[in-house]
């Protein structure tokens, strides 16, 4: 099958935190057989923070940030592709490509929409009557979300969506492994995430609070937009942290954070990819509450669950270093027995082809 996929980008993890699934997933895909090309705008900086260059396992096209780029680049897709994917939060030209994906009428072609920020998406879908995804939805063959369970689900049905899958983040065990520490990394806690509008607050209260509460520890915070945050002395600001230096980084620490976005926490259901990075490395992971975690690590035995800056603070004071290496273990175990993209995309190639036999049958 060919493959066309549209996203933010392949090659840059720069403000681009669906990077790492979209590497995994279509790098397993590929590996079933499957021909990927992938779209991606020259937009934000990413082409010039690139850590990976263009894979093997996929064609990237990068094309210019401009109404004449994309569409170009969606006449080269459509004349050669057995499947045309459009991701949510490419960056720009978001509606065009929503619409003009879903009303292609070539024979045979199946259109995918591949929500990778489901809960943020179905609330603006939700608050908005004249939202562009109301009459373009219904009209793709299959949504595709990274997360959600089954509210984002019932959601998407009820948008009018013909079928709608989860296709949860997961591990490459390729590219996320335990390393060594490294002492420029050495923290009591660390967090790796991008500043967003719709975390901060939850970044206050899980991990800056914190800090405040305990100045005797040390705090590591990582991702792009944060050089600019008043932070306690006692947290390190490390800038963006390119997908390859995500394993020293995770594993250099005591603990690792999982703060989720809002909209996520409220729909639950919906693991970020750092829960399986994290987990790769062997890292002890920390997390704010959402339902549904126990579908993918055991709280208290594979990860650790706190509702509040006063939870972290009470089980910084009682973590030790054994005992998060047991837990950081134990999540590596699981999440290397249930939850690899190689899983995955066994999983996405029997849902895409039920689809295409349901799709040829009705014709």
């Amino acid at each position: 099958m060919k493959i066309a996929f549209f996203g933010s980008s392949l090659v840059s993890s720069y403000w681009n935190g669906a990077a790492t699934y979209y590497r995994g997933l279509l790098k397993a895909l590929a590996a079933l057989g499957q021909q990927i090309t992938f779209y991606e705008p020259d937009a934000f900086g990413r082409q010039q923070h690139r850590d990976i260059p263009d894979p093997e396992w996929a064609r990237v096209v990068v094309y210019p940030a401009a109404d004449d780029g994309w569409h170009r680049s969606l006449d080269e897709a459509v004349r050669d592709a057995d499947l045309i994917a459009k991701a949510s939060g490419v960056g720009v030209f978001d509606k065009e490509l929503d619409v003009a994906v879903s009303e292609l009428t070539r024979a045979g072609l199946m259109k995918v929409y591949w929500d990778v920020d489901a809960p943020a998406t179905l609330e603006s879908m939700a608050s908005d009557p004249l939202h562009h995804l109301h009459r373009a939805v219904p009209r793709y063959d299959l949504v595709l979300t990274y997360g959600g369970g089954d509210p984002v689900v019932e959601s998407y049905r009820r948008f009018g969506a013909r079928q709608c899958v989860p296709v949860y983040n997961a591990l490459d065990p390729q590219t996320h492994y335990p390393v060594p520490a490294r002492s420029d990394c050495a923290c009591d806690l660390s967090f790796l995430g991008n500043r967003l509008p719709d975390r901060e607050a939850r970044v206050d209260e899980f991990f800056l609070t914190p800090a405040q509460m305990r100045p005797h520890r040390k705090f590591l915070l990582g991702g792009a937009g944060w050089d600019r945050k008043a932070v306690p002395a006692n947290v390190r600001i490390a800038g963006h942290v390119g997908s390859g230096e995500h394993n020293v980084f995770l594993c250099s620490g005591l603990a690792t954070l999982n703060i989720n976005r809002d909209s996520m926490a409220r729909f639950g259901f919906s693991p970020p990819t750092r829960i399986f990075e994290a987990a790769g490395a062997g890292a002890c992971i920390v997390t704010d509450a959402w339902i549904g975690i126990d579908n993918f690590l055991e709280p208290g035995k594979e990860i650790l669950v706190v509702r509040g800056s006063h939870d972290v603070v009470e089980l910084l004071d009682g973590l030790g270093s054994e005992q998060a290496k047991r837990i950081g273990q134990s999540a590596r175990k699981r999440i290397l027995s249930q939850h690899t993209y190689s899983q995955r995309a066994k999983q996405l190639m029997e849902v895409l082809n039920v689809a295409i036999s349901n799709s040829e049958a009705a014709e």
